[in-house]
């Protein structure tokens, strides 16, 4: 069983994948892709950035999740509705706990102002999704494997 890595003080199987994007198709897409190169972390799927901010705070703004046995990484979309993926990604990288949360930014959108903005505000990647099938498959199955190695930090409180 392949799993995220993280520091050896927390269980790797508490690594747990958000995935924020509200097409249907690319998120089954990529949560398949990721299962088939051998990711066997709990994948959470959310449809519009609100549903990210409603997992991550609560009603009062305040991190829900700062706990040493939480350990999140997020594919986040940019465009999506309630809640655009940018400011998802301000509030995660401007609160204190959140702010070492790894979010790789996975969007069909290459304009090079988004690209700049996402990376000021502090995403670790941004990875444009192909238009092409087979291409937007070898990029999932790239990023499944990148994710296979990559270490994630725990939340502290």
């Amino acid at each position: 069983m392949t799993q995220l890595h993280e520091d050896p003080s927390v269980d790797p199987s508490k690594v747990e994948v958000l995935l924020a994007d509200d097409d249907a198709g690319h998120a089954a897409l990529i949560r398949n892709n990721l299962r088939d190169v051998g990711l066997v972390n709990r994948i959470h799927h959310f449809e519009d950035g609100q549903a990210v901010l409603d997992f991550l705070f609560d009603s009062d703004g305040k991190n829900r999740h700062s706990s040493p046995q939480n350990a999140y990484l997020l594919l986040l979309d940019i465009r999506m509705p309630k809640v655009s993926g940018v400011e998802v990604l301000r509030r995660i990288k401007g609160d204190e706990q959140l702010k070492l949360l790894p979010v790789i930014i996975l969007t069909t959108t290459d304009d090079p102002r988004e690209v700049r903005t996402c990376h000021e505000l502090g995403c670790n990647e941004y990875i444009t999704k192909p238009v092409g099938y087979e291409q937007f498959v070898e990029v999932i199955r790239r990023l499944g494997l990148f994710l296979q190695i990559v270490r994630v930090p725990k939340l502290e409180v």
